[in-house]
């Protein structure tokens, strides 16, 4: 077309033919918009793939918790950024926008992983609900043509696919000790302590323990199961309380199933390797504690009959005590101190020897010349739960009550 209209401005001669004027301008015409649809298609391609490489999308893992993973999409004009922090949208919404997905999101039937989004320092950001799992595969999601202001664009979703390491699955942790430490415990026993090597699981630890008599039958329920378990912060030690019905004479559980230790026999405390450890990983082994039962022990604390060792000055050679019998593992060491005779503590490192029958004290620094205390709580308990100055059984027939009033009581002694 433009060659015939070229040709009707122009004569054999060369010369042009009258009329041309609008003619060229025709030609012109023609010519621009012949270009025209080309030039934006160009146009129009260059802006979609530029746009959809601009974004990024990046894992980050908190340092505390490798498990706590969040996904941000980088690359967001400050446009962008400002209307998605103005949108009130619902979670359906911005899943369309970013989904996260278990198992890399292969299924179509696999639903998005819940969470929070948010919209900070120039980036949206995804917060799982719940700390990923370890070996399990994840993949992200993000659909550039589901932004405000992105209607008609035919940009291609953008996955990041994410793996955290597997688990170990050899198993290395242990239980370290377990307190009493004695194998000739009382009849009335209160409590026993479970120490692990390493962090340990909540949930379910009754099902993995077992007390089982001479005959290997298992004793039954003579644990107070307490929902919350007893663990301390670290969640490596455990306290297992034998069930006071079963101590405490006058009362049903006693009277009804029996206790649930009994005087000249012997038992065997089970931490089954069932117990999940922190990592989900089982114990390395069983651990077994086997142990004779000793008449019950009813009898008060008295701390007057208490032998003190006291080292010499200039050293920090240990304070020793030396009890009468055996005494509770993780209260001796948290309810009797040291102080001077005007009441400064003295700091230092406690343990317990010989079967929990010796206190040694070991101070920061040297020992000077002086007078000293030994101050105790007076809730300091034995193997059986008898406190200073009061049992652990009260026969309300007989009336006993406590003969002693003050929280604490004190010991002196001297550094020469």
């Amino acid at each position: 077309m433009m060659t015939r209209i070229f040709k009707r401005m122009f004569n054999a001669k060369g010369q042009r033919i009258k009329g041309t004027r609008k003619r060229l301008r025709l030609f012109l015409i023609v010519l621009l918009c012949s270009f025209v649809p080309l030039t934006l298609c160009v146009e129009k391609t260059q802006s979609s793939a530029a746009w959809q490489s601009q974004f990024s999308i990046r894992w980050t893992s908190d340092p505390a918790n490798s498990s706590k993973v969040a996904i941000e999409v980088s690359g967001l004009s400050d446009a962008t950024i400002k209307r998605l922090q103005q949108a009130n949208w619902k979670p359906p919404q911005w899943q369309r926008l970013l989904s996260v997905y278990a198992g890399q999101g292969n299924d179509p039937n696999l639903p998005p992983m819940l969470g929070a989004y948010r919209v900070q320092s120039g980036a949206l950001r995804f917060e799982p609900q719940f700390p990923l799992e370890p070996g399990v595969a994840y993949r992200a999601v993000f659909r550039p043509d589901q932004l405000p202001g992105a209607s008609g664009s035919k940009a291609a979703p953008i996955t990041a696919d994410f793996q955290l390491p597997p688990r170990n699955a050899t198993p290395t942790t242990v239980v370290s000790h377990i307190y009493p430490s004695a194998s000739l415990l009382p009849e009335n026993l209160l409590k026993f302590y479970v120490h692990f090597s390493a962090p340990m699981s909540r949930g379910r630890i009754y099902n993995y323990i077992h007390l089982r008599d001479e005959a290997g039958k298992e004793v039954e329920l003579p644990f107070l199961e307490i929902d919350e378990e007893l663990w301390d912060p670290a969640m490596t030690r455990l306290t297992l309380i034998i069930d006071p019905g079963r101590i405490k004479r006058g009362v049903l559980p006693l009277e009804d199933i029996g206790p649930a230790l009994e005087a000249g026999k012997s038992y065997t405390l089970v931490i089954a390797r069932e117990c999940r450890d922190g990592a989900g990983n089982p114990l390395k082994e069983d651990f077994q504690k086997a142990f004779q039962v000793r008449p019950p022990d009813r009898e008060p604390l008295d701390h007057t009959r208490w032998q003190i060792q006291p080292p010499k000055a200039g050293a920090r050679d240990a304070l020793a005590v030396t009890f009468t019998k055996p005494m509770d593992h993780a209260l001796a060491q948290r309810v009797i101190s040291v102080t001077t005779e005007s009441g400064g503590v003295i700091e230092g490192k406690v343990e317990l020897e010989d079967q929990e029958r010796r206190w040694v004290f070991v101070p920061d620094s040297p020992w000077r010349r002086g007078q000293y205390k030994l101050v105790i709580q007076t809730t300091i308990e034995d193997l059986a739960g008898n406190n200073i100055g009061k049992p652990f059984e009260v026969d309300l027939f007989e009336g006993v009550q406590r003969r002693l009033a003050s929280p604490t009581v004190k010991l002196s002694f001297e550094i020469l």
